[in-house]
């Protein structure tokens, strides 16, 4: 199987590729079976056609025998690489893993050429606890204020790279310098978006919605004022499919639990990282229902959980998480929930409270104090996920 490393840009599939060349040495792999390609750096660059690339993979392997580990970065560049990979892989002695623009590795052409051939690898940016575990790798100072450190990860972002950086203007500048390099390179450079006017009003609309549901009715409305002119739904939910294969937003199905059937219409989308959010509005304010609700939303996904909206009746739960071993578990996820206010408390329970089976429930919230009812584990967001614990 052709490994194929997908994530937004500089999320670090590079980073990982050099990860795993580091641990095949460490087994005791020799060097000598080993090929790294990096497409858009030298020497490399002029490296154009299939032809090209297979002279450079078989000069590298000459004389090699056993598995040979073969590397390319930004396999894009190549026109029909995809033959000449097919080809090593029939030879049946070769191990490939490949990265590349989410534009195309993710328009379908990959999948028609490659059917059944490879198995996409999904990477994201990081998430609080990793981005925890990396400020502590490279020696920076953690707050002892868990919930600070969490504003901090909020306002910076989780692209790697940015953690070299000191202060947060520093931060900002580079995590926008990336933002605006997905948008040009993959965005604009996109043959299946022909309307680019249209799908930047809608790719902004759902943005600033994240974490909300989403009635593409409403979104054709609003493009239709904005732009005066008539438009598709269709052409709609082409363009969001466009901005899922990019992996700038991710989309949350919503699931009735009474009739256990999943509910067309309505969904949420959250986003690969919050940078998306703060670096495209001039507002300052933090939308913290949306963006605790998009926090934990990536960290049950890079615990493997798939993850549904959940529908009880009248009432709404934010997460139904179902485990790799098929265990199901419930999320409700609120900034605070301890307050003057006894109808805050209600509010965030009965939605819990309404499910009527045994598999665990979960209250997560920034309250530095922690309720007990009816058997709902009520945790602080930031230590729960900062702990690494399972739902």
């Amino acid at each position: 199987m052709i490994k194929v490393f997908t994530g937004v840009r500089r999320c670090g599939k590079s980073s990982l590729l050099l990860l795993i060349e580091e641990e095949l040495r460490k087994i005791g792999v020799e060097s000598c079976n080993i090929l790294s390609i990096n497409l858009d750096r030298r020497p490399y660059t002029a490296i154009r056609t299939s032809d090209a690339l297979e002279r450079i993979i078989d000069e590298g392997f000459q004389g090699v025998e056993g598995v040979k580990y073969l590397f390319i970065d930004e396999v894009q560049n190549v026109q029909d690489f995809e033959i000449s990979l097919n080809a090593y892989r029939e030879d049946g002695d070769y191990s490939i893993f490949i990265t590349g623009s989410n534009s195309y590795l993710l328009s379908g052409e990959l999948v028609t050429k490659l059917t059944g051939r490879y198995l996409e690898v999904k990477m994201s940016t990081l998430t609080f606890d990793e981005y925890l575990g990396m400020k502590s790798f490279l020696g920076k100072e953690i707050n002892s204020n868990i919930t600070e450190e969490l504003r901090s990860y909020i306002l910076e972002g989780g692209f790697p790279y940015a953690l070299n950086y000191e202060g947060l203007s520093e931060k900002r500048f580079y995590v926008q310098s990336v933002v605006e390099e997905i948008f040009e390179k993959d965005v604009k450079g996109n043959r299946k978006i022909r309307k680019k006017q249209l799908f930047n009003l809608m790719m902004q609309f759902i943005i600033n919605n994240f974490g909300c549901t989403i009635s593409i009715d409403n979104v054709v409305k609003h493009l239709k004022e904005v732009l005066h002119e008539n438009v598709r739904k269709e052409t709609i939910y082409g363009y969001i499919e466009q901005l899922e294969n990019l992996r700038i937003i991710s989309k949350c199905n919503r699931f009735d639990l009474k009739s256990k059937k999943s509910l067309k219409g309505g969904e949420k989308y959250y986003l690969s990282d919050l940078s998306f959010y703060f670096l495209r509005n001039t507002d300052n304010r933090i939308p913290y229902g949306p963006v605790l609700e998009n926090i934990v939303y990536q960290y049950a996904r890079s615990l493997g959980y798939e993850i549904s909206v959940g529908k009880v009746g009248k009432f709404e739960v934010d997460f139904i998480l179902r485990s790799p071993s098929l265990e199901y578990s419930y999320v409700q996820v609120a900034m605070y929930m301890l307050t003057d206010d006894p109808s805050t408390e209600e509010r965030e329970y009965r939605s819990l409270e309404a499910i009527k089976d045994n598999y665990p429930k979960y209250l997560l919230t920034l309250d530095s104090l922690i309720q007990k009812r009816n058997g709902i584990i009520h945790a602080n967001l930031a230590e729960f996920i900062r702990d690494r614990k399972l739902f």
